[in-house]
C-alpha cells in the first residue's frame, strides 16, 4: 500500500461540534466501536473519554478474555472506577490503601503515561482484526490531560486499519504537547470553517434575549443538563440571561439527579461543577471539590487536582473556613510541586504563612517548601541549605506537638526529609543516621499497625542509602521487609532486582524484573533494566525486544535509543542504528552517548572526518566519556594520524585502564615507531588479560621490533 493510500487516523479541527460531526460522518468510517465519545473534563474529570471506552468494552471482554481484564485491572479501574463491581483490584498496595491521615507516598507524575499505555494495550488485545471499527472523540481541547495523553498514545500505538480514531477539536490549542505531536505525525487534518449560523450568532443571541422568561429557563436548563459542555451559543446566552438564583437552583437539581445514579466518576467532574455553581458554593460546592481534589491527588491525576484545587480555593474564606481552606492549599501545593509548577507552589505556601498563625500550617508549609528546594525545583533553583533550614523549622515545631503519637510521627516524617537533603549533599552516613532515628522513633512510640505505609517508606529509603554506601546485603535485607509488607508494589522489586544484578545474581534479578512487570502498568524502566540484563547474559534477541518495547511505551527514552543503536551497530546494521540515533537526538540534541554512537556510525560508513566531528561534540558534552575518546582514536588511526590516535587514547586511559585500550594504544604507538612505549603498553595489557592470544602475539612482534631498533 502506498504512503498516500495507507489507513490513517483523522483530526477534524475547527467550527462547531455539528460541523465536525458532519465532516466525520462523511469520511466513510468503519462501524463505530461506541457512540461519539465526549471528552470534556467537566463531565467525569480525568479519563472522561478513556473511561467511556472502558465501560463500553469491559463487560464483553470479561466474557471472552477474562485474563485481559485481570492483567489490566489497574488501568481499567483508574479510568472507570465504576467497574469495581465487576473488576476486582488484585494488586492493592500500601499506597493505594492508605487512609488520608497516613498517606506519605504519592504516585509519580509519569504514572498516567503507564496507565495510558496499559489501556491502549487492552484495546489492542480486545479489537478484532476481521471487524475493523472506528471511534470519534469530541471536545478534545476540553479534555483532561489524562485523556489527551491517552489519545496521543492511542494514535501512536493503534493500527488505524483495526480502529480508526477521529479526534475532533474546536481549536488547535491542546494542553498536552504529546497529543499535538501525535496528531501531526499520525492523523490526517481536516479543517472545518465556521458556518453562517455561527457567524450570525450575535444576532440570534440578541433575539433570544427578548424571549419570555419561561423560554429562557427551558434553554438554560438544557445547557445545564448538558453539564455546561454545549457549544450552542443560544443555550449559553439563555443560561447567562437567566437570573443567578434560578441558575443556582437548576445546578443543584442536576447535581442531585447525577448523584442518585451512583456513578463514582461523576463526582470528579459534573457533580462538583454543578455544586460549585449551586446555592451553596462555599459549602456543598467546596466539599465536592475537595473530595475530587483528594481523590485526584491520591490517584496521581495532578492536572485535574490542580483544576479542582484552584476552583475550591476561590470559593472558601481563609479566615472563616480555616481548615477547609488549608486542606485546599496543602493538596493544591502538592499537585503544583509534582507538576513542576514550583513558583506557584511557593507562592501558595507564602500565602498560607501570611494568613495563618496555626503552628500546623507553618510546620507543614516549612516541610513542603523544603521539598521544593531539594526535590521539585529545576536543578538551577535547588538549594540544599535552604531546604535544611526549612526542615529544621518543621522539626522544631513538631517537637512542640502535645499528642505523643502525632509528635513521634511528624518528627520522624520531617527527619526523613532531612535525610533526603543529606543524600543530595553527599553525606550518606548522616542520612543513614537520620533514617535509623526515624525508624527507632516510630518503633518506640507507635503501635505496630500504625503508619504502615510510612514505616515501609522509611525501610525503602534506608535500603537506598545502604545501596549508596555499598552495603548491598543490608539493602537487600530492608527490601525483603518492604516486599513482605507491601508485596504488590512493583518498584520494590525493581530496586531489589537492580541490587541483585550488581551482585551478579542474574537469575534472581530477572525474576524480580518479571514480578515488577506483572504488578505494574507498563513501566519503561522495568523493561529497560530487563533488556540490559538480557544483553549482559547474551540474550541479544530478548534484549532487542525489550529495548524496542521501551521505545514503544516511551518514544522519548534516550537510553533505549543508545542501547538499541549499539546493538544494531554490532550487528552491522548502520542504517537502522542511524535511525535510532537521529530519533534520540530529537529528544536530547546534546546527548553525549548518542553523539558518540553517531561517530561510530560515520566510522562504520567510512566517513572518518564526520566521525571525529561527532566524537568531538560528544566530548564537549561529557569529557569523561571514555567510549568517545576510544572511538575518536580509532577514527584518527584509520585516517593515518597515529599521533592523534595516541593522544586520544591517552585521555581514554586517564579515565580507566583496560587491556583493550592499552592494546589499541600499543598498535598506534607501533605505527608511530614508538616501540618501547608500545611494548610497555602490551606488557601491561597482558597483565590485565593474560588469556588474550592477540596481545601475546603482538608482544612477540613488538619485542622483535624493539631488538631490531636497538641492534
Amino acid at each position: 500500500m502506498s504512503e498516500n493510500n495507507r489507513p490513517r487516523h483523522y483530526w477534524v479541527r475547527g467550527g462547531a461540534r455539528s460541523g465536525r460531526q458532519a465532516a466525520a460522518s462523511a469520511l466513510g468510517l468503519e462501524p463505530a466501536l461506541v457512540p461519539v465519545v465526549d471528552c470534556h473534563r467537566r463531565l467525569r474529570g480525568p479519563y472522561t473519554a478513556a473511561g467511556t471506552l472502558a465501560r463500553a468494552v469491559t463487560q464483553g471482554t470479561l466474557q471472552r478474555d477474562p485474563e485481559a481484564v485481570r492483567q489490566y485491572d489497574i488501568e481499567l479501574l483508574s479510568a472507570a472506577p465504576e467497574l469495581s463491581d465487576i473488576v476486582p483490584n488484585s494488586r492493592e498496595t500500601l499506597t493505594s490503601m492508605a487512609i488520608p491521615a497516613e498517606r506519605t507516598r504519592f504516585y509519580a507524575r509519569l504514572r498516567t503515561l503507564r496507565i495510558a499505555n496499559g489501556l491502549v494495550e487492552f484495546l489492542n488485545r480486545t479489537l478484532c482484526v476481521k471487524e475493523p471499527r472506528s471511534v470519534i472523540f469530541e471536545d478534545v481541547e476540553h479534555a483532561d490531560r489524562t485523556d489527551q495523553e491517552f489519545l496521543a498514545t492511542a494514535l501512536r500505538r493503534i493500527d488505524p486499519a483495526r480502529l480508526t480514531i477521529v479526534v475532533c477539536s474546536g481549536t488547535a490549542d491542546l494542553a498536552e504537547e504529546t497529543l499535538s505531536s501525535a496528531l501531526t505525525s499520525w492523523a490526517e487534518l481536516i479543517e472545518i470553517q465556521p458556518s453562517e449560523t455561527e457567524a450570525e450568532a450575535d444576532q440570534e443571541t440578541a433575539f433570544l434575549a427578548a424571549l419570555h422568561a419561561d423560554e429562557l429557563t427551558v434553554r438554560a436548563r438544557q445547557y445545564i443538563w448538558k453539564d455546561g459542555t454545549s457549544d450552542d451559543p443560544l443555550l449559553l446566552c439563555a443560561y447567562q440571561a437567566t437570573a443567578p438564583g434560578d441558575r443556582a437552583k437548576l445546578h443543584d437539581l442536576r447535581a442531585a439527579e447525577l448523584a442518585r445514579g451512583g456513578e463514582f466518576s461523576l463526582r470528579l467532574g459534573a457533580i462538583p461543577y454543578h455544586l460549585a455553581h449551586g446555592e451553596d458554593p462555599a459549602g456543598a460546592g467546596a466539599r465536592a471539590l475537595q473530595f475530587a481534589l483528594d481523590y485526584c491527588v491520591c490517584s496521581g491525576f495532578y492536572w485535574a487536582a490542580a483544576d479542582h484545587g484552584q476552583t475550591g480555593l476561590g470559593l472558601v474564606d481563609p479566615q472563616r473556613q480555616k481548615e477547609f481552606w488549608w486542606k485546599f492549599v496543602l493538596e493544591l501545593g502538592l499537585a503544583y510541586s509534582i507538576l513542576s509548577l514550583t513558583h506557584e507552589a511557593l507562592e501558595l505556601y507564602d500565602q498560607a504563612r501570611l494568613l495563618s498563625i496555626d503552628p500546623a500550617v507553618h510546620m507543614k508549609t516549612a516541610y513542603s517548601t523544603a521539598m521544593l528546594y531539594t526535590r521539585h525545583n529545576e536543578p538551577e533553583e535547588r538549594d540544599e541549605k535552604k531546604a535544611k533550614a526549612w526542615l529544621n523549622s518543621a522539626i522544631a515545631t513538631a517537637s512542640l506537638l502535645p499528642d505523643p503519637a502525632d509528635r513521634a510521627f511528624q518528627s520522624a516524617f520531617y527527619r526523613n526529609g532531612l535525610a533526603l537533603v543529606e543524600v543530595n549533599l553527599g553525606d550518606l552516613s548522616e542520612a543513614l543516621r537520620l533514617v535509623n532515628e526515624c525508624i527507632d522513633i516510630l518503633d518506640r512510640e507507635l503501635i505496630p499497625d500504625e503508619h504502615r505505609l510510612h514505616r515501609s517508606v522509611l525501610k525503602n529509603n534506608r535500603a537506598r542509602v545502604f545501596n549508596g554506601l555499598g552495603r548491598l546485603d543490608d539493602a537487600l535485607a530492608d527490601y525483603a521487609v518492604v516486599i513482605r509488607d507491601d508485596p504488590n508494589h512493583a518498584e520494590h522489586y525493581l530496586e531489589h532486582g537492580n541490587i541483585l544484578r550488581r551482585l551478579g545474581r542474574y537469575e534472581e534479578a530477572f525474576t524480580d524484573y518479571e514480578t515488577a512487570a506483572r504488578l505494574s502498568p507498563p513501566f519503561p524502566e522495568i523493561y529497560y533494566n530487563r533488556g540490559d540484563l538480557r544483553l549482559a547474559v547474551g540474550d541479544r534477541e530478548g534484549a532487542l525486544a525489550d529495548f524496542s518495547y521501551v521505545l514503544e511505551l516511551d518514544p522519548g527514552c534516550v537510553e533505549a535509543y543508545v542501547s538499541r543503536a549499539a546493538m544494531l551497530l554490532e550487528d552491522g546494521d548502520a542504517d537502522a542504528a542511524e535511525e535510532d540515533v537521529t530519533s534520540g537526538l530529537r529528544y536530547d540534541a546534546g546527548n553525549p552517548q548518542l553523539r558518540a554512537a553517531l561517530g561510530q556510525i560515520h566510522a562504520a560508513k567510512g566517513d572518518f572526518p564526520a566521525a571525529i566531528a561527532a566524537y568531538d561534540a560528544s566530548l564537549a558534552a561529557d569529557p569523561a566519556l571514555q567510549a568517545a575518546w576510544a572511538g575518536r582514536a580509532e577514527a584518527f588511526f584509520e585516517m593515518g594520524d597515529a599521533a592523534a590516535a595516541v593522544a586520544s587514547l591517552d585521555r581514554a586511559l586517564e579515565i580507566s585502564q583496560s587491556a583493550a585500550l592499552l592494546f589499541n594504544r600499543a598498535t598506534a604507538l607501533q605505527s608511530a615507531g614508538r616501540w618501547d612505549e608500545a611494548l610497555a603498553d602490551l606488557e601491561q595489557a597482558h597483565e590485565l588479560d593474560p588469556d588474550d592470544d592477540d596481545i601475546a602475539v603482538l608482544i612477540r612482534q613488538s619485542q622483535a621490533q624493539h631488538l631490531q631498533a636497538h641492534a
